[in-house]
């Protein structure tokens, strides 16, 4: 094989994070990964570097301000009070606040958007991050084990240089996080090769296709149990041929999720290593530039194994390595042979006993078929800089400080420290706050149709730990004055005055901001007061009270002469304004 340009990322501190006791998803594979690697005396091969660790303002490229802000701050003592009692940002058991989640995204995040632009630069042809690949994380919240989509951002790092970006994703779960990123655009091609069924996330159909633009741009494989090297072979080659045939991709990002080996502890595939490390083989084949990301895989050791196996790949040395385990500070876990391997099991493979393979594979063959051409982008000049360092962020580090400087940092921070000490609104409030001005969030969407009184069906989500779907409660309505509204709608319902025809059927009142006017429908009129029912209803001509110098006991027919502004005892004080 022709030798090429390969870039290693890895920070030492990314195996110190844990997602908490029991907890499947064990960073420190990383690490054991990185250890076999140098045992195998790969790191004089490559070009070994320590990423970047991105920023709060360079994850904002994809995730939305708040979500970040809510990473930034969270831990396992504050979690409970800032996910809303778990009904934001992080939902569910999959993704805990352990200690440190902020800087291991950063990490993960840091490695892929200084791989992308290692590649764009022209010094690497290949670059490897095997701390990424979290490819489940949404826009606004963590999804199966992964917070922070490291893929999308450095995607769109290589969208700067690059008009079209092939992604694929070899996990055994569905890539839907960055598929919901690039599912409008035809810049990005996404590819899936996943289990499908009852099977987290649940998403990742073949009726899947893309929208608008990028009608025909997300592509889905889905497979069932116990798939082998050679169904899998079988079918990742053609359809990666006619998508290289017909989208004429300028870079590639591949996603080496391990769990779909056999054996793997949430897996169901029957992978071994070097069948799961032949896509590595293929796509290193085309001459295309490209970057390896990490992903899912449970069962740590094949983890290490396969991810070492496929570092070789990419430097095309897999033929003279011994399959026989180096000594390392991890040699124990590998045994009772020690070897560089992961054997297939005896499952049955379910795509081939039905034949549905062959369906699939013709059906992504099709929709392929179907596409124009390679779409293009108009030239452009390229930004040499990222807008963050255009705008100054960052700079300020590299510049000297004088005393006014420090001055005014430390005055920022009191500033800080009171807007965010202990004294600060509850969760509900707090909560109806940031939903005021979070425009992209559902509850948003939500109470701008509120004068419909249409109450949103609780959300449905898969866990990934146990396979199982739930309810996602919506956090309950916190605005005073939608408390307020409601509980005189109620009462008004319950004394048989809700629309105006003594029937007690709610209806729709016009609300006049925060104040106690409301629109009576049965009077059609605008009732100034506390809205409750009263025995009588005084109407006022506002033009016949200016007449007679602004006082309503003077001359106003159907109002007590000597009215003072005060009603009887037991009376509401309430009054119509004729209009």
């Amino acid at each position: 094989m022709s030798k090429r340009k390969v870039a290693y990322y890895y920070d030492t501190d990314v195996g110190a994070y844990t997602y908490g006791l029991g907890h499947p998803m064990k960073p420190h594979r990383i690490r054991v990964t990185h250890d076999l690697v140098t045992a195998y005396g790969m790191l004089d091969k490559m070009h070994v570097l320590r990423p970047k660790r991105a920023s709060p303002e360079t994850m904002t490229s994809f995730h939305t301000d708040e979500y970040v802000h809510f990473l930034n701050r969270v831990t396992p003592e504050t979690s409970e009070e800032l996910t809303y009692h778990g009904t934001r940002f992080l939902v569910g058991e999959d993704n805990p606040a352990f200690e440190g989640v902020f800087e291991f995204c950063s990490i993960s995040a840091g490695g892929s958007i200084a791989a992308a632009q290692r590649i764009t630069s022209g010094a690497a042809d290949i670059a490897i991050n095997w701390a990424g690949g979290l490819h489940h994380a949404k826009k606004r919240e963590a999804s199966g084990f992964c917070y922070i989509n490291d893929i999308v951002l450095g995607i769109l790092e290589l969208l700067r240089t690059y008009p079209r970006v092939l992604y694929i994703d070899i996990d055994c779960h569905h890539g839907d996080g960055v598929e919901e990123a690039f599912y409008t655009t035809d810049r990005v091609m996404t590819c899936s090769f996943h289990k499908f069924g009852e099977y987290f996330p649940g998403t990742g159909t073949q009726e899947d296709k893309g929208r608008g633009r990028g009608r025909g741009y997300a592509v889905n494989v889905p497979l069932k149990d116990g798939i082998t090297d050679e169904s899998f072979k079988s079918v990742f080659e053609p359809v990666i041929t006619k998508i290289l045939e017909m989208y004429q991709p300028s870079a590639i990002v591949l996603q080496c999720g391990a769990d779909s080996l056999a054996g793997d502890k949430l897996g169901c595939f029957n992978l071994t290593m070097r069948g799961h490390a032949h896509c590595v083989q293929f796509v290193r084949k085309q001459n295309i530039p490209f970057i390896l990301l990490g992903g899912g895989g449970y069962t740590v050791k094949n983890v290490a194994r396969t991810w070492t196996y496929e570092t070789a790949c990419a430097l095309g040395i897999e033929e003279s390595i011994d399959p026989n385990l180096p000594w390392n500070q991890y040699f124990e876990w590998f045994g009772p042979r020690y070897r560089l391997e992961v054997a297939e099991n005896n499952m049955d493979d379910l795509n081939v006993k039905d034949g549905s393979l062959e369906k699939v594979r013709i059906t992504a063959l099709e929709q392929l078929s179907q596409l124009p051409g390679a779409p293009s982008v108009g030239i452009h000049d390229v930004p040499r800089q990222s807008l963050g360092e255009h705008l100054g962020f960052g700079k300020d580090d590299d510049l000297g400080r004088d005393e006014l400087d420090d001055r005014l940092a430390q005055h920022a921070r009191y500033i800080y420290t009171l807007q965010h000490s202990p004294s600060s609104p509850s969760p509900s409030s707090a909560e109806s706050d940031s939903e005021s001005w979070d425009s992209d969030s559902d509850a948003y969407a939500t109470h701008s149709h509120s004068r419909k009184r249409r109450v949103a069906k609780p959300k449905k989500r898969m866990s990934l730990l146990t396979g199982q779907y739930y309810s996602v409660p919506h956090p309950p309505p916190h605005s005073h004055s939608h408390s307020h509204s409601s509980h005189l709608e109620n009462e008004n319902n319950a004394n048989g005055i809700g629309n105006g025809n003594g029937n007690g059927k709610s209806s729709a009142r016009r609300r006049f901001f925060q104040s106690g006017a409301t629109w009576d429908v049965g009077v059609e009129r605008v009732l100034v007061g506390s809205g409750m029912p009263i025995p009588s209803v005084r109407v006022v001509d506002v033009g016949r009270v200016m007449e007679g110098g602004g006082g309503v006991g003077v001359g106003t027919e159907g109002v007590d002469e000597g009215w003072d502004g005060q009603e009887g005892e037991g009376e509401e004080a309430s009054m119509v304004v004729d209009t």
